[in-house]
């Protein structure tokens, strides 16, 4: 997926939490095989190009497709499974593989989990006793900075992800022109229980600019969110404190 991923594993008996972890890094590395849009031998690839249905692909596939759809619906088409005219549903892969591969590791009895792909984390249980998982948000206009330290407290699941151009430039499209969203914002943070949908909604807040997106993002269930300008303007939910420290 063209990024780097890391586990912090906490608990759990350590053969069944080793061999869990095992697998899902082979599962991560099989989600690439399918949904990379740089492999031409990718699923997805072949899907975009006819030579597939989807019906013929691996039902991994028609899942991630049902909930691009799903995130296509409820952000009123900010969210977009289409680049340049051809399949692409990356902007919603990476969270939910970070998600599964998470889930999977608490499933085989660890206690806590940290799953960070590409700087976007799917928390789960606790690092120890009374301690609760801790997430810095990058400052993008301060290098090394922090704008937020979000925690975990009181949550058994807990998912943060940052769409913006400190890191990679401007990447983000505008679904409705086709050509890189021009907003207001250099960054988008939002945190809420699971990661394949934290991941897709910072991406469309992103493309929607802070004053639509703030309203769309304060609409939606179980989300809180950081938006930061390119004036160095912050603007958050209101139960975004609830979740800082």
């Amino acid at each position: 997926m063209g990024t780097v991923f890391s586990f912090d594993v906490r608990g759990g008996e350590p053969e069944a939490v080793q061999a869990a972890l095992e697998e899902a890094i082979a599962q991560l590395h099989r989600v690439d095989e399918l949904f990379s849009t740089y492999r031409d031998d990718s699923e997805v690839s072949r899907l975009a190009r006819g030579e597939l249905t989807v019906a013929d692909c691996d039902p991994d596939v028609a899942e991630v497709l049902g909930l691009c759809a799903e995130a296509e619906r409820v952000s009123d088409g900010w969210f977009s499974t289409t680049y340049q005219g051809r399949l692409d549903p990356t902007g919603l892969v990476k969270g939910w593989a970070t998600e599964r591969a998470a889930l999977h590791l608490t499933a085989a009895g660890a206690s806590g989990v940290s799953v960070n792909g590409g700087g976007d984390v799917q928390l789960c249980g606790t690092p120890g006793t009374h301690r609760p998982w801790r997430v810095g948000v990058s400052d993008p206009l301060r290098p090394g900075g922090l704008a937020a330290v979000v925690s975990a407290a009181g949550v058994d699941e807990l998912a943060v992800a940052t769409s913006g151009t400190a890191e990679r430039g401007a990447h983000i499209v505008d679904p409705r022109t086709g050509r890189s969203a021009v907003t207001d914002l250099v960054a988008v943070t939002v945190v809420g229980p699971r990661l394949t949908w934290v991941d897709a909604w910072a991406t469309a807040a992103f493309a929607m600019g802070s004053r639509e997106a703030l309203g769309w993002l304060e609409s939606l269930p179980d989300i809180e969110a950081l938006l930061i300008t390119a004036g160095d303007e912050v603007r958050c939910t209101g139960g975004l404190a609830a979740r800082l420290g």
